[in-house]
């Protein structure tokens, strides 16, 4: 399960943060200290930062999001006259989501969930049922499964079980009209999401290979040169979309497996 590190201030924001998640969507990681908070980050695939801004300095903040462009950070503070160019600071300078407790309470289940990580990912791989191709309602509904997965070792057969059939009928189904095999396509999903996290400087090639549950970075490497034809280090200049492109013209579709 992603996770939401979070460094605020008292426990009422801690309580609106956790409430304001869906029951499942991701785990709070509570932080007291800015290295507790980069410490989290490399222990635990997050889908968003949430701190309020007085418990970090401007430029550590600063800091955090240009070193974690993958993870958006999002600024929630109690309502405080004198905070008011602290977070015109954190809005303009470092264009953060800026919410105030007691005011944006309900934005901020909403504004996680459009804007996380995974969301992003969504995004960048928009193109994904048109370029593979997936046509029929079925084979979108797996990828969509799939990508929600994708932060985790999947097979094909917890696929099946999740949509209540078997390995074989629905491997069968999943590769009508000219789709890939589905085992290529959990490979494809886990490796634009790596490909996601290694654009951000402070994920170096085996803690993305360890947040994302590989062996190690080599296993990480065979799994990007089979589903791309680059190595691990060329995953974040090419990005999740570049994975797809590359996916789909290199036609490594079909799996011996």
């Amino acid at each position: 399960m992603p996770a939401i590190p979070a460094l605020l201030e008292g426990r009422g924001a801690l309580t609106l943060l956790r409430r304001a998640l869906p029951r499942g969507a991701a785990r709070v990681l509570a932080c007291r200290t800015p290295d507790q908070l980069r410490a989290a980050l490399q222990r635990r695939l997050a889908d968003a930062v949430v701190v309020s801004p007085r418990a970090l300095s401007l430029p550590v903040l600063e800091r955090l999001a240009a070193d974690h462009p993958s993870v958006p950070v999002v600024a929630l503070a109690p309502f405080r006259a004198d905070d008011g160019e602290l977070l015109a600071a954190c809005a303009g300078q470092l264009r953060l989501p800026v919410l105030v407790e007691g005011v944006d309470d309900a934005a901020l289940a909403e504004l996680l969930r459009r804007h996380g990580a995974a969301a992003e990912r969504r995004r960048l791989l928009a193109d994904a049922p048109r370029l593979l191709p997936l046509r029929t309602p079925l084979q979108r509904d797996v990828w969509e499964r799939v990508l929600a997965r994708a932060h985790a070792p999947l097979t094909t057969r917890e696929l099946a079980e999740s949509f209540g059939v078997s390995r074989e009928h629905l491997s069968r189904q999943f590769a009508l009209e000219a789709a890939p095999n589905l085992k290529r396509v959990i490979d494809l999903a886990r490796v634009a999401t790596a490909a996601h996290l290694l654009q951000s400087p402070a994920y170096a090639p085996a803690t993305v290979a360890q947040l994302l549950g590989y062996a190690s970075a080599s296993h990480l490497g065979q799994s990007a040169r089979r589903v791309a034809g680059v190595g691990v280090r060329q995953l974040g200049p090419l990005g999740p979309r570049g994975v797809l492109v590359a996916f789909t013209r290199g036609r490594r579709t079909r799996s011996r497996l």
